[in-house]
C-alpha cells in the first residue's frame, strides 16, 4: 500500500525509530513538538521529497481550521510538503481537490471527508497509484480503499452528550451514575443529531439514545414532540441555520401553550449556538424563564463562554492537537514503510471492510471544570481567552 516513491528509500537503520505511543502532553504542548523534531531529525532528506494531501472540509468551523493547521505544522515539523485545502462544504469541491492532490503526486491523503459515501472514484485513483489513505475524524465509507481511521470513540461522545443533560437534570453526576436525591420529573427534552452523510453522526446519536431512552421509557423523561427518529432529527451539514429553525418550529408546534423544554441534545457547538438562539427568541434566557439543559460538541471558543455564562450547560471536549498528532505519527510510519500503531480493529465497519483505527478519549466540559480541563490541565485555552 506503499507511495510510489517508497521504492528507494532503505527499510535498514535509517527506519529504526518506531511510532510514538499515544499519550502525554497535547499534540499542541512543547512535548509534542519536541517528539516531531526528533522524529524529523532520522527522516532527514527523504522526508522532503514527500508530499501529504490534506483534505479538509471547511473552514466555517473553527476545530476544522485548527486540525487542518495542527497537522500541517506537525507534518511540516517532520520534514513533509503538505497540500492543506480546505472545500468549504461543497462536495464536487472536494472531489476536484482529491484529484488533483493526486494528480500533483500525493504520497499519502489524509481526508476528513463532507460526505463519506462520495469519493470512491478517488479513492479507486488512490489505490491504483498506491497512495495510502487516512480517513480523518470522519469514516469513508463503501469503499476498501481507505487503509487507516483516527479519531475518537464516537459512541462514546454521543454517550457524554447524554450524560452531560442527565446531569444538568440533576438526574446522575458527571460520570453518569444515579442521584441519590433525583427529581422525578418528568422532564421535557428536544433530540438533535448530526449529519445524516457524516458516518459519526449515528455514533453520536445511538451512544446519546441508548444513554437517554431508559428514562424515555421509564416517563422521567418525555419528547413531547414525539421526534426520535434519526432521519428526523438530523441537521444536514451540521448548519446551525438549520438547527435553528427547526428549534423554533419545535417551540411553535409542541410548547406553543405554555410548555417548558427542559432539555435539548444538541450534537456539536454550532448547533447548539442555532438552539440557544431559538430559545432565546422565545422568552428562555431569564429570570422568569431560565435556559433548558443544552448540550454540545467541540468544546469551541463561543461556546465554551457561553458556558461560562450560563447559557449552553455542556460540551465534549475533544483534544484535536491530539488527533492531529496520531495522524501525523501515522503518516511517518507509513513513509517510513513501518506499520502504524492501530488501538481498534473491531468497530468501525465502513460497509466493505472493517477500518484499522486510533481511538481517542473525550471529557465532559460544565461550567465547574472549564478552568481545571481547558486551562489549568490541557492548556486548550488561556484564562485570556476565555475572561476568567
Amino acid at each position: 500500500m506503499f507511495s510510489r516513491k517508497l521504492a528507494g528509500i532503505a527499510t535498514g537503520a535509517a527506519l529504526a525509530l518506531g511510532l510514538a505511543a499515544c499519550g502525554g502532553g497535547g499534540a499542541g504542548s512543547d512535548d509534542g513538538a519536541a517528539t516531531g523534531d526528533a522524529t524529523g531529525g532520522e527522516t532527514g532528506g527523504a522526508a522532503s521529497d514527500m508530499i501529504v494531501g490534506v483534505a479538509m472540509p471547511t473552514k466555517s468551523s473553527e476545530r476544522w481550521i485548527a486540525d487542518g493547521d495542527n497537522v500541517k505544522a506537525q507534518l511540516e515539523e517532520l520534514g513533509y510538503q503538505v497540500d492543506l485545502q480546505y472545500a468549504e462544504d461543497d462536495i464536487p469541491t472536494q472531489v476536484n481537490q482529491i484529484d488533483n492532490m493526486i494528480t500533483n503526486g500525493a504520497d499519502v491523503l489524509i481526508i476528513a471527508s463532507i460526505d463519506g459515501t462520495a469519493l470512491t472514484s478517488q479513492l479507486e485513483q488512490a489505490a491504483a497509484n498506491n497512495i495510502p489513505v487516512i480517513a480523518y475524524d470522519r469514516l469513508i465509507r463503501d469503499t476498501e480503499n481507505v487503509d487507516y481511521y483516527t479519531t475518537f470513540d464516537n459512541y462514546k461522545v454521543g454517550v457524554q452528550q447524554a450524560t452531560s443533560l442527565l446531569y444538568g437534570l440533576g438526574l446522575t453526576d458527571l460520570e453518569g451514575n444515579a442521584a441519590a436525591d433525583a427529581p422525578a420529573g418528568p422532564f421535557n427534552i428536544e433530540i438533535f443529531a448530526g449529519s445524516p452523510d457524516d458516518n459519526n453522526a449515528t455514533f453520536f446519536f445511538n451512544g446519546a439514545m441508548d444513554t437517554l431512552q431508559p428514562y424515555i421509557d421509564e416517563g422521567t423523561l418525555v419528547v413531547a414532540s414525539g421526534q426520535t427518529d434519526f432521519n428526523t432529527v438530523a441537521i444536514l451539514r451540521w448548519d446551525p441555520a438549520t438547527a435553528q429553525a427547526r428549534m423554533e418550529n419545535l417551540l411553535t408546534s409542541t410548547y406553543s401553550s405554555g410548555e417548558r423544554v427542559d432539555a435539548v441534545l444538541s450534537p456539536y457547538d454550532g448547533l447548539s449556538i442555532g438552539i440557544l438562539a431559538a430559545l432565546n427568541g422565545s422568552g428562555y434566557g431569564s429570570d422568569a424563564q431560565p435556559w433548558p439543559i443544552v448540550s454540545g460538541q467541540d468544546a469551541e471558543l463561543a461556546s465554551v463562554k457561553s458556558i461560562l455564562a450560563g447559557e449552553q450547560f455542556a460540551t465534549i471536549f475533544k483534544d484535536t492537537r491530539e488527533l492531529a498528532r496520531v495522524t501525523v505519527e501515522m503518516v511517518d510510519a507509513i513513509l517510513k514503510g513501518e506499520e502504524p500503531e492501530v488501538n481498534d480493529t473491531e468497530t468501525y465497519d465502513n460497509g466493505v471492510k472493517v477500518v484499522p483505527s486510533y481511538l481517542l478519549e473525550s471529557q465532559i466540559i460544565v461550567e465547574e471544570n472549564v478552568q481545571e480541563i481547558l486551562v489549568d490541565g490541557a492548556g486548550y485555552y488561556s484564562a485570556e481567552d476565555l475572561g476568567l
